[in-house]
């Protein structure tokens, strides 16, 4: 999922956007404190964004009852303008 100021970015620029949160891996445990690796920064071409992952139940309604089982929940990845958080 992406918000609407990141969709407004150029295809390009969104791509960039990708591909550095797939790269992402700057986990430390100031930033991540809980070691769940859902949550992180980047900064491309002077854009801040951020990204965030959210377990959610198999209806994609409420929070997963068990983010550990697979069966049972939904990951939704979604990116966002630092300003929009």
């Amino acid at each position: 999922m992406m918000t609407a100021g990141v969709a407004a970015l150029s295809k390009a620029e969104r791509a960039e956007v990708v591909a550095s949160i797939r790269a992402f891996d700057a986990f430390t445990p100031e930033n991540d404190p809980h070691r769940e690796h859902d949550f992180g920064a980047v900064e491309v071409g002077g854009v801040r964004c951020f990204w965030k992952i959210d377990a959610y139940d198999r209806d994609l309604r409420f929070g997963s009852p068990d983010p550990t089982d697979p069966a049972a929940t939904v990951r939704v990845l979604t990116i966002m303008l630092a300003e929009e958080y």
